[in-house]
């Protein structure tokens, strides 16, 4: 597990500090001053690699000029051993690092010692993560919201698992409440409509008019016939339920398996209501005297906590709200089963409720003030293609789902176009996702990788193979093209970390088209085959590690790194 660009950026400031310790001990500078400086790396590389703020950061307390300081802490500054072979001072008194072969050197030995594993750092020092996400009601098709929600959320997940958290997914099943009942009543009359006529039963006005429900209704008279014609309403109502939820739920694990998207589990709301520990959360802030009742129904004071509005746990018919199930559920998450964070990805039509949730969260009766949960809210997506809205499939006249994108487009450009920035509206350009040129970002850098593959078959058979790390003199990779190269190989740790930090696992899309991009500049400027010895075996070896850096990011977020395109 490393971190070079980060390593670096220690080592320039254990540098400087010995310099200054040096200089101060030579009486060239005042001893004792306790300097807060910055080190950061310049957008261009004439300034180096690392600059150094420590001269104009001790200035004041020295009552120096920082160039004097800087020329002081030169003087003493002893690169020996170090990944810096030289310092040059620039502007008020600036740092100016300029890294050796040896940094270049490690960062291909680091990138071939730690392999698949290689971005890997300890953000989360081994917390339990739960990411909960999709969880779409198991009432019809998965929707193109739930497309982008499970590619950030199954993204979010892998990025959060290397940088050092163990992480769970979880899909949240509403198997329970007003719209599965709906659902139940919506199958049974096209059950009873397709034995006896669209006229035998009055379709329910609030019911779900979609073409997946006369399906369901078919496929349940497949296998039952017409014995539920005479059955008891009530009997055939919960077993047509239990049917199509079961039914759906299937088929969401089948659309979500050809997307590449896995769950650990499955998580029925029903099973919170059987256990009876919705009614003992709600029971909870009852006895705190955290709710009221109005209208017969039972209300908790949210607004004591700092949100908007109250909100209704039980209504007055007795039934209790997907507010109080929601409470309840998080309660199981926190308290049951023991996550140290739980992330919840909704759509950004939840903002509302993500701030009136969090304030909920600090009621002291439910015990999980203390507790990390965040919402990561995605905006909404528009499918185009060309200059056109699409607004609905050709197969089934409603809104495209899930299996009618996948249908169209490889699940490789699904989950690339979906994995855009959370908090942006996306635009997804259907013709965009199946071009083979270097305007789809997918495509451009599986592109990188097959031609990486292409260029070790070539050498191979003419007996030049990618050699060993150790093997290799990194002195002779010189150029611009090689060295931003290596950087941008350095940098994948530090996208991790970010992406971890920030819920943004489109960094990593973002990297690996800024890293393909790099390895393209490269190609088409530094000659391998036909070198000599040591530099084609260098610039082969530094190819093959792009080819691994582009082979881990790809898999980190679930797509495949085609070795011919």
């Amino acid at each position: 597990m490393s971190n070079l660009i980060q390593v670096a950026r220690e080592q320039v400031d254990a540098l400087t500090q010995s310099a200054y310790e040096k200089a101060a001990k030579a009486g060239v500078l005042p001893a004792g001053v306790d300097v807060h400086a910055k080190v950061e790396i310049p957008k261009d590389v004439k300034n180096g690699d690392y600059a150094s703020s420590f001269a104009m950061a001790a200035a004041r307390a020295m009552k120096m000029s920082p160039r004097a300081i800087a020329q002081a802490v030169v003087d003493h500054l002893n690169l020996d051993g170090s990944y810096f072979e030289t310092v040059e001072i620039a502007g008020p008194g600036f740092l100016n690092f300029t890294m050796g072969s040896k940094w270049y050197g490690d960062v291909l030995a680091d990138v071939e010692n730690e392999g698949p594993a290689y971005g890997t750092v300890d953000e989360g020092h081994g917390q339990r993560v739960m990411v909960e996400f999709v969880s779409a009601n198991p009432t019809g098709t998965m929707t193109i919201g739930n497309a982008r929600g499970g590619v950030l959320g199954d993204s979010l997940a892998s990025v959060l698992e290397r940088a050092g958290y163990q992480v769970w997914r979880e899909f949240y099943v509403n198997d329970a409440g007003n719209q599965v009942v709906k659902f139940a009543k919506s199958v049974e009359a096209r059950y009873i409509q397709l034995l006896k006529g669209e006229d035998a039963v009055e379709f329910p006005e609030d019911g779900y008019h979609g073409e997946d429900i006369k399906e369901l209704a078919r496929c349940f008279y497949e296998q039952f016939g017409d014995q539920y014609l005479d059955m008891p309403a009530e009997q055939r109502e919960a077993d047509m339920m239990s049917y199509g939820i079961q039914y759906n739920i299937n088929k969401m694990k089948t659309d979500l398996d050809r997307y590449g998207i896995h769950y650990d589990q499955w998580f029925l709301e029903s099973s919170l209501h059987e256990s009876g520990y919705v009614a003992e959360t709600v029971q909870l802030l009852t006895d705190a005297g955290d709710t009221y009742e109005k209208d017969g129904a039972l209300w908790l004071r949210n607004t004591a906590f700092g949100a908007d509005k109250d909100e209704v746990l039980r209504r007055a018919n007795g039934f209790y709200t997907y507010y109080a199930v929601d409470i309840a559920y998080h309660r199981n998450k926190f308290m049951v089963r023991g996550f140290d964070r739980v992330i919840d990805v909704w759509g950004a039509d939840h903002h509302g409720h993500a701030v009136r949730f969090t304030a909920t969260m600090s009621a002291p009766a439910l015990g999980m003030q203390d507790k990390k949960l965040d919402f990561l809210l995605m905006q909404l997506v528009e499918l185009v293609r060309g200059d056109e809205v699409v607004k609905v499939s050709k197969r089934s006249g409603k809104a495209i789902s899930l299996a009618d994108l996948l249908d169209e487009i490889s699940v490789d450009a699904a989950r690339f176009f979906f994995n855009a920035k959370p908090s942006t509206h996306l635009i997804f350009d259907l013709d965009l996702a199946v071009r083979q040129d270097s305007e789809n970002p997918v495509y451009y850098v599986q592109y990188a990788h097959a031609r990486i593959c292409s260029l070790r078959s070539r050498l191979a058979e003419e007996g030049a193979h990618v050699p060993a790390a150790a093997e290799v003199d990194a002195s002779v990779l010189q150029t611009p093209e090689e060295k931003a190269l290596i950087k941008m190989l350095a940098q994948l740790p530090e996208e991790v970390r970010l992406a971890a930090r920030d819920y943004d696992p489109s960094r990593i899309n973002r990297y690996l088209v800024a890293l393909a991009g790099d390895f393209h500049r490269f190609y088409n400027s530094c000659r391998i085959k036909g070198e000599i010895p040591a530099l084609l075996a260098a610039r082969l070896k530094l190819a093959d590690t792009v080819r691994s850096v582009l082979e881990n990011g790809l898999g980190l977020l679930g797509i495949s790194a085609p070795k011919k395109m």
